[in-house]
């Protein structure tokens, strides 16, 4: 099957509050590698993040799959997921959200539950099944949204901030099931403020100052050389 990648950003931007929060970005994110998108507060990595999975409109460019045809729509809008800084989880079981999520996809009612039991051995969450989802802590409620995502098989997840506010072992069970879902073969964009978590999980940098895509570069290149004021100010910590 034709894959949907690659992303393709043309001359993107986005205006709100009476200022332009994402100002002409060009690029192409292809499949394979792990893109993690930095930059300060502000610099709008959420927004552009929001625009690439839809559920922004852009004010000017525009955001383009390789299958960009009208036939081709519903199953893109199918081959993508995201999952938020702070996890929307239902009023139901565990297993219930993850069940619920495979049957708004159409997916058939013994393939949801087989599914979803796998979905959750995979993220260690099957002794928690029967559980409330919102009498989880915060860590167990990511992992669950992780697994809602995961167990529709999506090409691209898009992954803002998945570890803000977590503990270290929460967060390193978070990475590790963000591997996982890598080895899948799923296509991982995400956010984040940590420069480790960067390191440890990221192929490529987007680095965005400003609204602007000031550096893109593979993980060490970045790290080690900076070739952007900008950047080499945001490593050193000298952006807000």
């Amino acid at each position: 099957m034709t894959s949907m990648l690659p992303l393709i950003l043309e001359n993107l931007g986005f205006y709100a509050g009476g200022r332009e929060i994402i100002q002409s970005i060009s690029c192409e994110i292809a499949a394979g590698t792990r893109t993690v998108i930095l930059g300060p507060n502000g610099a709008g990595k959420s927004v552009l993040m929001r625009l690439c999975h839809g559920l922004l409109v852009p004010t000017s460019g525009r955001v383009r799959w390789q299958q960009d045809t009208k036939a081709q729509r519903a199953r893109r809008a199918r081959g993508q997921a995201m999952v938020f800084q702070r996890p929307i989880v239902l009023r139901r079981s565990v297993m219930a959200n993850v069940v619920y999520a495979l049957r708004l996809a159409g997916i058939a009612p013994e393939e949801c539950r087989r599914r979803a039991q796998k979905m959750l051995e995979a993220v260690d969450m099957t002794h928690l099944a029967e559980r409330p989802a919102r009498v989880l802590s915060g860590g167990e409620q990511q992992r669950l949204a992780l697994a809602r995502a995961w167990a529709l098989e999506p090409e691209v997840l898009f992954l803002d901030e998945p570890t803000a506010n977590l503990d270290p072992h929460a967060t390193r069970n978070i990475e590790r099931i963000i591997g996982a879902i890598h080895a899948s073969g799923t296509k991982i964009i995400m956010t984040t403020h940590s420069l480790g978590q960067a390191r440890r999980l990221g192929d490529e940098i987007l680095f965005l100052s400003a609204g602007h895509l000031v550096e893109r570069a593979n993980v060490d290149e970045f790290f080690k050389h900076p070739r952007t004021p900008e950047a080499v100010a945001f490593l050193r910590g000298e952006l807000p």
